[in-house]
């Protein structure tokens, strides 16, 4: 027989606060360990640095490379998404940036010195559209940096994901205005798959779009992604700005890109990332 004077917890506003309240104590505990567990790939500089060809569609020549920077698989960390995901939601994305900027250039200086022949590649860095804006970021530090190791501007191009929203796009490109005026190049990486896609190319009048691979893999049997693609090569040539194709896999879909007239490509049935600067090739 049911006690008529215990309430029913399961239906009360006292059990859901409960349950709320223990979840949110998982979560900032699991917050605070992988806050630990942050602090130590900063401190060991345990990330592991990988470069992906980016590769002419016509002639097959590799123009340059995407720094990728991939953190040692753990339960804290078990992909790399989550783990920048959880970055950009922290308070050490300056910190991080800052720290991922210094090792990408070492490690690549270190790579050019065992290839020589790649030494006028271009450089596509992935940076945070806010640590760009943030007044802590020194302006011409990146250009010292580089330039001490012997590595011209002209070859180093910011990678932006429209995933991340910047929302003063005037005072941004200003920003950029003065990084180009210092030789250094803008790409849009991943367009398409947020919701600015149109206004960041207006704003920001990107040398690169660099086009998401979901909208790229399978394209040569989608209407709907071929007339996306084409909208942004429209785009791109009355802009006077170059299309980078991501994540090209199939032989199809590459042979679809090609013919469209699309400038350059990356994904990895062109070349995987590797640790040392390796061309890539197109698909036979």
């Amino acid at each position: 027989m049911q006690n008529t004077f215990l309430p029913n917890l399961s239906n009360s506003g006292l059990f859901t606060a409960f349950r709320y309240l223990h979840k949110e104590r998982k979560k900032r505990y699991m917050d605070y360990k992988r806050f630990l567990e942050l602090d130590k790939i900063i401190r060991n500089q345990s990330l592991t640095t990988f470069f992906q060809p980016i590769l002419d569609l016509e002639n097959g020549k590799t123009i340059g490379y995407e720094v990728l920077n991939r953190p040692p698989s753990t339960s804290l960390f078990p992909n790399t998404d989550l783990f920048y995901e959880f970055i950009g939601q922290t308070d050490r994305v300056f910190q991080f940036e800052c720290f991922i900027r210094n090792i990408s250039i070492k490690r690549l200086v270190d790579g050019l010195r065992k290839s020589p022949n790649q030494k006028s590649a271009l450089i596509f860095l992935n940076i945070h559209p806010y640590v760009l804006m943030d007044s802590n970021y020194k302006i011409g530090e990146t250009k010292q940096l580089i330039e001490e190791y012997g590595i011209s501007p002209e070859q180093v191009v910011f990678e932006i994901t429209e995933k991340q929203a910047v929302s003063d796009f005037v005072q941004f490109e200003r920003i950029l205005s003065h990084y180009r005026s210092q030789g250094f190049r803008i790409a849009v990486d991943d367009a398409g798959s947020g919701y600015n896609s149109l206004k960041t190319l207006v704003y920001l009048k990107p040398e690169f779009i660099k086009i998401d691979k979901s909208i790229i893999q399978n394209i040569n049997k989608t209407i709907v992604k071929q007339k996306m693609v084409s909208l942004l090569m429209n785009f791109a040539v009355e802009s006077d700005t170059s299309i980078i194709a991501e994540g090209i896999e199939q032989v199809k879909d590459y042979q679809y890109l090609r013919k469209m007239g699309i400038h350059f490509g990356q994904g990895y049935g062109l070349g995987t990332p590797k640790k040392e600067l390796t061309p890539g090739s197109l698909i036979v």
